[in-house]
């Protein structure tokens, strides 16, 4: 390297960003967002900023597993590292053609994210990540490297390293330095290593086998073995402390043909597709689960309609109140919880906030349910697909060794809108109609983003393979999660996830499937390969408005026509072919219970049944005449028979507040109420022929006197008879549940382009060199040198400087402190003096603007090769 190169290298991560061109500093800010949150006010302070260890390590855990291994490469290599010798860590001696091809990649990527930086010659790993990947004895390396023999041998006496040099045949040297330098220079060097090796008995070289893909460490008696004796003495294993010994970096990739890695992965694993399927069939299959879905959502929500599970003084839902809401919905308690926590998230159901806490229906519910039933399934989707909130952790435990109840605290997982996105993304660059293997969905996530941060990756060592990690579990969640819903049908995605993830045009498969069978599992079916995905911002509202109304749009099609008919059956049930207009189902619902779920839904008329919907404000007349405009099959004489019993009786009793009475135009009827020894517990006591007075409340009374076979209807204080609507309880408006993002979100355009601008106009004022003042300072360091100091001038002196620079059109380097006291330094073109004030051009905001001269600290003149 020339002169003029080394000194037009840079020499600090500053530097190396100051040379970066607008578009390279968007990328490091998008890939980065944590950088921009405030925004820097000059590349010093982003340069310090990315350096600073909370930084790194969320940086390094959103690589993928190879620019990671790159990484951890670069840390146990030299500092400064040629290219040439990254390759050699990372290809061995062999030079693996993948890993030669995939290496720019990385290298790339690292130096993008400002992880690296320096030309190809001099690659440097920033000082923090290399703390961070470097091996010492209390963290070893992921790559399983120890020390170097410089850094074992640093505590050892000058005469125990004479003697090892003599032992491996190096003559001896006046002073320790150049003895350490002689020794691992023989280690490096591939031809005197293998002849000192070979001189080695078969039980020194098992040892070193042990050790050589770590950890490098082990433990040696006071006594050693032969063997063991021979590798000490030749500095093959070096002492780090009593009893312990440490196979030397160089030795170790010696032995293993230069590689820093076992097993380099430069190629994400492909995610392999298990069968195939007709993407008619898929989509059919998903729309019928996204009506089974909507059906769910609606049964659960009329099951709490008049006030559902009390909530926990800690908040949530009880084990109890899951296992009834469970047994309510049919379905597996963990399935529950998702459907809870689904309408939890859409905003359906929240806490009433009353004295006796407990979960309702809110006011969105019913202009939920106003809407079609596509957009109703695409608001549900949506909601799923960017929850944190994970009903999967269900019944785990939190820090604290508390049970995490389902629609209370502690269950969100900032990862999961990411991982969900993820996976769907996966299944949408498969052939159209492919169902993935699962296990190669959890391996590309796993190469994608490694299974933990790089200073716990250190226990287990890179590339560990363990399915209990939680982005892992989420994505196992999100497979099963995707078909509950709909979102993906047979194991594939429909077409109306894709639209809702904005997905591109499947990939069409090399073979078309005519009959439409799916292909058995062992087939072997296409895979596809997915680069690393990129970071983007995130849809913005009215993107993620129309991908909704797009998946809406295509699922619409795929639902069946509501029905506007039953068939009644002559053993008191309705048999409803298939899904009911929503009038007809909300009635029906009422008048009678849900027996069984499925193609077909079969409704059971019982005495209860009939006598809520009489509660609900209907005559006998009104039902007769219902059920024979909706049915089929003309009325079972039974079912006529059961509404005009109950209506009979019904109403004949009225109950209101005195604390409570019973009247009845019936006193016969009021007599035999009293008689009954049933009632003896309700305290009633005749007040008049047709009128009895009870202790209880009344709703107790009413619900006392159905107990023992009467059907009696609450009243309003004005004698009029009271509807039991099933809407009644409502909580007030509630907002749904913000989701806990991951960190800052990714910035968008118009904020990187402001950033930037301000990032290189503070960079301007701070950098420009000053003249230097009269007394040879410029009041911002030495030398006219940018220093952390604003410019400090008398009154006088800056107004003259300021009218000066108007007349030459100079630009000026001010100190200025705003209304909140706040400092900073700028570089200003004066266009304006007068009245106290000075307008300028700012080439720190890229305007003009209008200063008060009392607030300017002082100005400097800035040198004439300032550009």
């Amino acid at each position: 390297m020339s002169t003029e190169e080394k000194s037009a290298a840079p020499r600090s991560l500053a530097e190396a960003l100051r040379v970066r061109d607008d578009v390279s500093l968007a990328a490091l800010l998008r890939s980065r967002p944590d950088l921009i949150t405030p925004v820097p006010t000059d590349l010093t302070q982003l340069a310090t900023r990315a350096g600073t260890r909370a930084s790194v390590v969320r940086a390094l855990e959103r690589l993928d597993r190879f620019a990671l291994q790159t990484a951890e490469a670069l840390a146990v290599a030299p500092d400064p590292a040629s290219y040439g010798e990254l390759l050699g860590l990372m290809a061995g001696d062999e030079e693996d053609p993948a890993v030669a091809a995939a290496l720019p990649r990385a290298a790339a990527l690292l130096r993008e994210q400002a992880l690296v930086w320096g030309a190809d010659d001099r690659l440097r790993l920033v000082r923090t990540a290399r703390e961070l990947l470097a091996p010492s004895p209390q963290h070893p390396s992921p790559t399983g490297l120890g020390p170097t023999v410089r850094e074992a041998t640093a505590g050892m006496s000058p005469g125990r390293i004479q003697e090892i040099l003599a032992a491996v045949g190096l003559p001896s040297t006046h002073d320790s330095v150049s003895a350490v330098s002689a020794l691992g220079a023989l280690f490096a060097d591939r031809r005197r290593m293998a002849a000192l090796l070979a001189g080695l008995p078969a039980e020194s070289r098992e040892v070193l086998d042990r050790l050589v893909w770590g950890p490098p460490y082990g433990q040696v008696t006071h006594d050693p073995a032969a063997h063991l004796r021979a590798l000490l003495d030749r500095g093959l294993l070096l002492p780090t402390a009593p009893g312990t010994v440490v196979l030397p970096r160089e030795v170790a990739l010696h032995l293993r043909a230069g590689r820093a890695h076992r097993a380099p992965e430069p190629v994400p694993p492909p995610v392999e597709a298990a069968a195939t399927h007709r993407p008619q069939v898929v989509d059919a299959t998903a729309a019928g689960q996204a009506l089974a879905a909507l059906a769910t959502v609606d049964e659960l929500l009329k099951e709490w309609d008049e006030g559902g599970p009390s909530v926990l003084r800690a908040g949530g839902l009880s084990v109890r109140d899951l296992k009834r809401t469970a047994v309510a919905l049919d379905v597996p308690e963990p399935v529950a919880a998702f459907w809870v926590e689904l309408a939890y998230g859409a905003g359906l159901i929240a806490s009433d906030g009353e004295a006796d806490e407990r979960y309702a229906a809110t006011p969105a519910y019913d202009e939920w349910r106003e809407l079609p039933p596509a957009e109703r399934w695409a608001r549900l989707a949506g909601t799923w697909l960017t929850a944190t909130r994970t009903p999967g952790v269900v019944g785990g435990r939190d820090a604290k060794d508390r049970t995490l109840s389902a629609l209370g605290p502690n269950l969100d997982r900032s990862a999961a809108p990411e991982v969900r996105h993820r996976v769907l993304a996966l299944l949408a660059g498969l052939p159209e109609g492919a169902s993935p293997v699962a296990e190669s969905v959890l391996a590309r996530l796993r190469w994608e983003r490694p299974l933990r941060g790089p200073q716990q990756q250190r226990e287990t060592g890179t590339g560990a393979a363990r399915d209990d990690d939680l982005r892992s579990r989420i994505a196992r969640w999100t497979l099963s999660e995707a078909e509950l819903l709909g979102v993906t049908g047979r194991g594939a995605l429909a077409a109306p996830a894709r639209a809702l993830i904005g997905a591109p045009e499947p990939p069409r498969p090399a073979t078309a499937d005519d009959t439409g069978e799916p292909e058995g599992p062992g087939d072997k079916l296409p895979v596809h390969h997915h680069r690393t995905p990129p970071v983007t911002a995130p849809p913005s509202p009215a993107e993620r408005a129309a991908a909704t109304a797009t998946a809406a749009r295509l699922l619409a099609p795929l639902f069946p026509e509501p029905l506007d008919h039953v068939l009644l059956q002559a053993d008191l049930t309705a048999v409803a072919p298939g899904p009911l207009e929503q009038e007809l189902a909300d009635v029906l619902g009422v008048l009678a219970d849900i027996e069984s779920k499925g193609g077909a839904t079969v409704y059971r008329f019982t005495p209860g049944s009939v006598r809520r919907a009489l509660d609900a404000g209907q005559s006998a007349a009104d039902l007769h005449a219902f059920l024979a405009r909706h049915s089929r099959t003309p009325v079972p004489q039974p079912l006529t028979y059961l509404i005009d019993d109950v209506a009979r009786r019904h109403g004949r009793l009225r109950v209101g507040a005195a604390s409570a009475y019973v009247r009845c135009d019936d006193d016969a009827t009021l007599d035999e109420i009293l008689a009954d020894k049933r009632a003896a517990g309700l305290g009633l006591r005749r007040l008049a022929p047709t009128v009895l007075a009870a202790q209880a409340d009344p709703a107790a009374l009413l619900e006392g006197l159905r107990a023992i076979g009467f059907a009696p209807a609450a009243e309003s204080a004005a004698g009029d008879v009271l509807i039991a609507r099933a809407d009644s309880h409502r909580t007030p408006p509630r907002a749904a549940p913000e989701p806990v993002p991951d960190g800052p979100p990714a910035p968008d355009d118009t904020l990187l382009t402001a950033a930037i601008r301000a990032v290189r106009a503070g960079d301007l004022a701070s950098t420009t060199p000053r003249k230097p003042g009269p007394a040879g300072e410029d009041g911002g360091g030495e030398g006219g040198a940018p220093g952390g100091t604003l410019p400090r001038t008398g009154a006088a002196e800056t107004l003259a400087t300021m009218q000066a620079a108007v007349l030459t059109g100079e630009a000026l380097w001010i100190g200025y402190v705003n209304a909140e006291g706040a400092a900073s330094q700028r570089v200003i073109a004066p266009i304006r003096v007068e009245g106290g004030f000075v307008t300028a051009y700012d080439h720190t905001a890229d305007e003009v603007r209008t200063y008060p001269l009392h607030r300017v600290t002082g100005v400097a003149e800035l040198a004439d090769d300032a550009g």
